[in-house]
């Protein structure tokens, strides 16, 4: 009878325990979605509260951008997204830190110049105050 008690706690704290993961799992991937409007609308205010302050994003061609230049980028149109699809994402979170992987494709009009990209993301958030925030981004051509 004792073993079956603990048997049922054990069970238990596991069944929370992945609950919770996927509680944060979800949000994290609304995160997501939220940055992938925010990127769309050229939306500053969104896109500054969804990045943590010390963002490094990664683009596929080797240049990096801080927060401000990437947000001051979307926000111009130098880096102009009219349209973006996420297929294939994972999501795995660790404590206060979650790893994000997904194919993006997109149309672009950057600096008025219309084209298509076909990339592979990882995206690293961290819970910051509560909420997830972007920390890096790094994208590298699909073959």
């Amino acid at each position: 009878m004792i073993k079956r008690i603990f048997y049922l706690i054990v069970l238990t704290g596991i069944m929370n325990a992945a609950m919770a993961q996927s509680k944060q799992e979800a949000a994290v991937s609304a995160a997501v979605e939220k940055l992938r409007k925010a990127m769309i609308d050229g939306d500053k205010a969104g896109l500054q509260n969804l990045t943590a302050d010390q963002l490094s994003y990664g683009h596929s061609s080797g240049r990096v951008e801080d927060k401000a230049s990437f947000v001051e980028n979307i926000v111009t149109g130098k880096s102009d997204f009219v349209t973006i699809d996420l297929t294939n994402q994972t999501v795995s979170v660790s404590g206060d830190a979650a790893i994000v992987r997904h194919v993006l494709a997109a149309t672009t009009n950057d600096s008025g110049n219309p084209g298509s990209v076909k990339l592979n993301i990882l995206l690293v958030w961290q819970k910051q105050k509560g909420q997830w925030k972007l920390l890096a981004r790094q994208a590298v051509k699909v073959p």
